[in-house]
């Protein structure tokens, strides 16, 4: 009798573990046996305006009167958004960046977690006078360092970290010069900021604009998969991860190198030797799992085409053909679309996303609907 429990406690045990070594399979990093469901996106919506004066949100009283890009960070029950170069009072009838009290970089955030009817900002990072404050100082000179702009952040180790871009030159649309992109770091919600200047990638690489997600990892830590792309939007993307405790230490990163002949991922060391995960025109680029779907997804800019969704099987790939979500037609001058795992609908099926358009220079608040 006791062999019979032994015997049916280890085939139980097995059944949990689904797979050798004794660890449980994560679908998130398993492609094994997978096909694309991913059909189509109905039901865009623009729900709302998130910044300037014309939102509700009148982010006019910290001084932010255009701003764009709105990448999120979750933190506790807060989410933060993340903005790039921020302005005070416009012209009339102005399009694109400009203005008084030029910022390089600020930082909302929200308890809301409502996203249908937009999103409420409870506040933002202000300095001594109410305004919103500038995170990471830059130079603003021409061919030295225009700007640093935040591509995208994440909380760890009971911090809040900004992988950021130190901007040289801006030149044609969709291109520019970066010098590198580095990480900075607040332990105070996001009041101050330290440069970890020890991790920093070259301006000529292809580690510059990066979209973070945390994966459970063995005995109960997590690793932060980053995809990557070069400064401007005509490079492809490119993979690298790292332990959540090592977001410090430039060394601990590995890079996605291919697969070995089981379909494994292979990482490496050296950055160089990074494979290439989807080949396209990709701007400001957005991943997240998705549990309607299970399935990642991808979003970004697809110069000329739009913004555009992709499905992911695992992190590394294959990823699936790229379905347009938002029509330049439609909605001219628009660009980085940043989704969240937290903002979500019937189960993923209806996912939320930041977009900025050029003209009025701010960030709306999106809605679609997945099909498959």
């Amino acid at each position: 009798m006791k062999r019979i429990i032994a015997i049916s406690a280890c085939a139980f045990l097995l059944l949990m573990t689904a797979c050798s070594g004794g660890s449980k399979r994560n679908p998130m990093l398993d492609a094994k046996d997978k096909d694309f469901v991913l059909k189509g996106i109905s039901d865009l919506t623009q729900v709302s305006q998130l910044t300037g004066a014309d939102s509700p949100n009148h982010t006019e009283k910290y001084g932010v009167y255009g701003t764009d890009l709105g990448s999120m960070i979750n933190d506790g029950d807060r989410t933060y958004f993340v903005l790039g170069d921020t302005f005070g009072e416009r012209p009339e009838g102005m399009t694109g960046g400009g203005g008084s009290l030029w910022r390089s970089n600020t930082l909302a955030y929200t308890t809301d977690v409502e996203p249908s009817d937009g999103i409420t900002l409870d506040g933002m990072i202000i300095d001594e006078i109410g305004l919103a404050k500038e995170l990471l100082p830059s130079a603003k000179v021409d061919f030295d360092e225009m700007t640093k702009i935040p591509t995208h952040g994440l909380s760890a180790n009971g911090a809040l970290y900004l992988y950021y871009m130190s901007v040289n030159h801006w030149g044609e649309p969709g291109k520019w010069d970066a010098n590198y992109a580095s990480l900075a770091k607040s332990t105070d919600q996001g009041q101050n900021w330290t440069l970890l200047d020890e991790v920093k990638w070259p301006g000529d690489g292809n580690f510059i604009q990066v979209s973070p997600f945390k994966v459970d990892a063995a005995e109960g830590k997590k690793d932060v998969y980053l995809w990557a792309i070069p400064s401007g939007r005509y490079g492809g993307v490119k993979l690298m991860k790292v332990a959540e405790e090592s977001v410090e230490n430039l060394a601990d990163y590995r890079y996605f190198s291919g697969t070995d002949d089981k379909g494994a991922p292979v990482w490496s060391e050296n950055p160089a030797q990074a494979k290439t995960v989807v080949d396209d025109s990709v701007g400001e680029l957005s991943v997240v799992w998705n549990p309607y779907l299970e399935r990642w997804l991808m979003t970004y800019l697809n110069e000329g085409n739009g913004v555009v969704i992709r499905e992911g099987l695992a992190p590394w790939g294959p990823w699936g053909d790229k379905i347009e979500l938002v029509s330049p037609t439609e909605y001219p001058g628009l660009y980085a679309p940043f989704m969240n795992e937290r903002y979500t609908a019937d189960g993923g099926k209806s996912i939320y996303f930041a977009l900025s358009l050029w003209d009025p220079y701010n960030v709306f608040w999106f809605k679609a609907t997945l099909e498959k």
